[in-house]
């Protein structure tokens, strides 16, 4: 069958489409319905695992790889000059379970790309743009290749195609294939199956734990993949989230989890392919992509903070063999290596790998300071049986540093000494955190329908740190007061069970998708001897360093045992083909040990809560989704009151209403949310002047605000994410901060814009360039406005070029070398940001 520009609106049917059940008009005709709709089979969801290009005399054929192309049906239409073609009930994923995409640039003459992507969780878009008018397409079903579009423009001119591969899908030269022809030779594949690439990601998992598409949640979450991070050279967790919108960046010590504000609210801890990471110290080599989830998301993952959660999204092994080799150098005594590899094990490819190991060490525009990191995580994917799934994880992750906390400030603003000065003793401060992570991931299918997933994760922390610190300026305006701390060894260990069943029904014409999970978890913290005393003073202006040492004589050793048991319900119902509710329920129980063996005491509360969420989208037209949503979440609280009751946990709700919308005939995906955000049992200073020392849970917390994220690709090798954010967040409740105030840290307006674009022709093709800018409104320094860190607008850029398996290319951060602060802790800990900084690069793919 052969669509042509003036037959696109038809529809092709390659299988005949049952006609749906004509509406009940009595509870009996209801009920029959949904016995007979039980009994009658799901529909099975295809897996195209593999898509090929091949050369034609006509122009290039698409085979979507499947021996399931009768059981599809295809409808197409046309929009300006792109056809497109969309079908129901398949997705692309490879046979490890990764959704991926396949592109092509400028394949035949007249037609500049063909793509095909998952729209949905259920639906395979095919695209292609002709460059004057709608290509011809001609459509059909091989049993031995699949799903195959013949694609050639209206006067059938055709080239050779141009594919390009994406990253991590170019094949060996040993895989390469004779030049293929529609008569039965063995094609040559010029894309294989492979990883998400650009910048746009269609599905995530965080919001529901299962894999459905952005404009299906209603609820805002931003996707940063791995092209971002490559592009902008990141390694730390605050660089990423700066493409985030509602984020103020923050930082930390050389050794810790960057400290980021969503929505208002600090975030000190992240979550690893879904399940906590209390101990989050990472590397980047193993991450594919970083999801946020912005809001309450108690009731998928128990005691978190309101603004949101951040789940880092980790690299699986591939089906066919790959090897990567990273190299970068930069100012400051800046090296970093790192090694990408994957394959199969076995011939049938039941047995697959992933190892990522990188090294860094570091010097800094800060005086003294520097790092040093190892990190090896290798992955086993092993295909027990057709329906059963086990992946094996490991991760070492090892990092000695200088422990480093920043200038300080004196009257309203910082500034007054350089931003390189230290006032910690280099020959004393020293410290080193070792990370080591592992567990499984079992998935069984006990049908088309239903499935079981698994995971145990494990968290063994060892850290030891000793440090001089910067506590105040003396009436003199010279002489800096320091104290020596000494936090003796530490070590945590984390254990968490996570088990959920997921399954699809129907009752009548509404179709459900339901997760139900458990989890367990027992953390367990152990500080073998704190401890703090007195040191030299220092010179602000003049400093004189290696002073002898002296060892604090206060030690105090404290245990902490919490044990967490959570269970949920979440129902993802679909009432019609445009609108979606969501529906979801949590109940927790938490108990925390608390023991300070020096002091001989312990304290032992109980903590539980339930948390609901539900949530609505509506999409009048298929490009826009209109949605609102309601949330809770819930934190423990530590300590006692005056009466030695233990305090209730933190309780936080939110209201959000939005928009999501593909712009530019699907080039561009957009997100505009509302929210309001309430956080209620905050602990705050005990009126009553003879209990002073005490809290009670009167505090009130507020944020309010709007967001936009765009992100795609504008034309071919020009992508582009710019963010804006506006956030209102205050203290209205308080018996000791001033109500009204802005939170600290928090810029009420925030912004970011990143391009890149690679030339697709000529000589210099694979040339690129990337612009990116950066705005972070004024701060409160301290939450009584006594310390304001001013606003700042920074200015980055990328240059690279890439060939066939390599890519150069030179990054800059901060071109004009503004002065800037990122955080505080208060007046005397504030945290610089980087000046003008450089890195080269250079990366082989073989």
């Amino acid at each position: 069958m052969v669509i042509k520009p003036g037959q696109a609106k038809e529809i092709t049917k390659i299988y005949p489409i049952q006609e749906p059940n004509r509406f009940a008009r009595t509870v009996k005709e209801w009920l029959a319905q949904i016995e007979q709709q039980n009994q009658t089979p799901q529909t099975e969801v295809v897996q195209v695992t593999s898509v090929k290009a091949n050369p034609t005399a006509k122009g290039v054929e698409v085979i979507l790889q499947t021996s399931k192309g009768e059981q599809l049906q295809i409808t197409n239409r046309s929009v300006g000059n792109n056809f497109i073609a969309e079908i129901p009930n398949a997705q692309l994923r490879l046979p490890s379970g990764e959704a991926f995409t396949f592109r092509s640039e400028k394949p035949i003459a007249g037609v500049t790309q063909i793509t095909v992507t998952n729209f949905d969780a259920n639906t395979i878009r095919v695209t292609a743009i002709g460059e004057v008018g709608i290509p011809t397409v001609e459509l059909f079903d091989s049993p031995d290749e699949g799903l195959i579009f013949s694609v050639a423009t209206a006067a059938s001119t055709a080239q050779q195609p141009q594919t390009q591969p994406t990253r991590e899908q170019q094949p060996p030269e040993s895989q390469t294939q004779p030049e293929p022809s529609t008569q039965g030779d063995e094609p040559i594949e010029l894309v294989v199956t492979g990883e998400q690439d650009g910048y746009r990601v269609p599905d995530a998992t965080t919001a529901t734990k299962t894999d459905t598409p952005l404009r299906d949640i209603p609820q805002s979450i931003q996707v940063i993949p791995r092209q971002i991070i490559e592009d902008q050279k990141i390694t730390r967790l605050r660089d990423v989230l700066q493409n985030v919108s509602g984020v103020t960046p923050g930082a930390g010590y050389q050794n810790s989890f960057d400290r980021v504000r969503i929505r208002g609210f600090s975030q000190e801890t992240t979550f690893r392919d879904g399940i906590r990471d209390n101990n989050p110290s990472t590397d980047f080599a193993n991450v594919e992509r970083v999801e946020v989830l912005k809001g309450p998301a108690s009731v998928l993952f128990g005691q978190t903070e309101p603004g949101g959660i951040v789940n880092l999204v980790t690299k699986q092994p591939l089906s066919d063999p790959y090897y990567n080799v990273d190299l970068n150098v930069g100012n400051y005594a800046f090296y970093r290596s790192a090694l990408d590899l994957s394959g199969p094990l076995n011939t049938d490819k039941t047995l697959l790998y992933r190892l990522n190991v990188a090294y860094e060490n570091a010097g800094s525009f800060r005086d003294f300071i520097s790092s040093q990191n190892i990190f090896v995580a290798p992955v086993i994917a092993w295909k027990l049986s057709k329906n059963t799934d086990l992946n094996l994880f490991f991760e070492y992750d090892n990092r000695d540093y200088k422990p480093d906390r920043g200038v300080f400030a004196i009257g309203d603003r910082p500034g007054l000494v350089p931003i390189s000065r230290f006032f910690g003793e280099p020959s004393i401060n020293e410290g080193t955190v070792t990370n080591y992570k592992f567990g499984y991931n079992l998935e069984h299918r006990f049908s088309q329908n239903w499935q079981l997933r698994q995971t145990l994760f494990a968290n063994i922390r060892k850290s030891d740190e000793i440090r001089v610190q910067f506590i105040g300026l003396e009436p003199d305006g010279l002489t800096g007061r320091r104290d020596i701390a000494n936090f003796g060894g530490t070590i945590s260990e984390d254990y968490r069970l996570q088990t959920d069943v997921i399954g699809n029904f129907k009752t009548g014409t509404i179709t459900h998708k339901l997760l139900f999970g458990v989890d367990l978890n027992r953390y367990t913290d152990v500080s073998n001897g704190f401890s703090n005393g007195p040191f030299a003073s220092i010179n602000v202006f003049n400093p004189v360093y290696f002073v002898p040492i002296t060892r604090p004589t206060t030690p105090y050793i404290v245990q902490n045992f919490t044990d967490t048991l959570g269970f949920y319900l979440q129902d993802q119902v679909t009432i019609a083909d445009n609108l979606k509710l969501l529906l979801g329920g949590r109940f927790d129980t938490v108990n925390i040990l608390q023991k300070d063996l020096a002091a001989q005491s312990a304290t032992n509360d109980n903590n539980s809560a339930f948390t609901p969420r539900v949530g609505i989208v509506y999409q009048p037209t298929p490009p826009v989704s209109l949605y609102a949503s309601y949330a809770e979440s819930f934190v423990p609280q530590y300590g006692r009151s005056r009466d030695n009751s233990a305090f209730v946990p933190e309780r936080s709700k939110q209201y959000e209403v939005g928009v999501k919308g593909e712009l530019f005939d699907g080039k561009l995906s957009a997100t505009l949310a509302a929210y309001h955000l309430t956080k209620s049992n905050v602990l705050t200073t005990d009126p009553d002047p003879n209990y002073s020392n005490y809290s009670i849970q009167v505090g009130e917390q507020t944020s309010k605000g709007i967001e936009l994220d765009i992100v795609g690709q504008l034309t071919p090798g020009w992508n582009v994410i710019a963010t804006y954010g506006y956030t209102d967040a205050r203290v209205t409740r308080d018996n000791d901060l001033p109500v009204g105030n802005r939170l600290q840290n928090v810029a009420e307006n925030t912004a970011s814009f990143w391009t890149t674009y690679e030339l697709q022709q000529g000589n210099f093709k694979g040339l690129g360039f990337g612009l990116g800018l950066y705005y972070v409104g004024d701060r409160p320094g301290e939450i009584d406005k006594s310390l304001i860190l001013p606003s700042y607008f920074r200015t980055d850029a990328a240059l690279f070029y890439k060939q066939d398996n390599w890519r150069v290319g030179l990054n800059f951060k901060n071109l004009f070398d503004i002065n800037y602060y990122v955080e505080t802790q208060g007046r005397d800990v504030v945290y610089p940001g980087e000046p003008f900084t450089v890195i080269g690069s250079v990366s082989f793919t073989f």
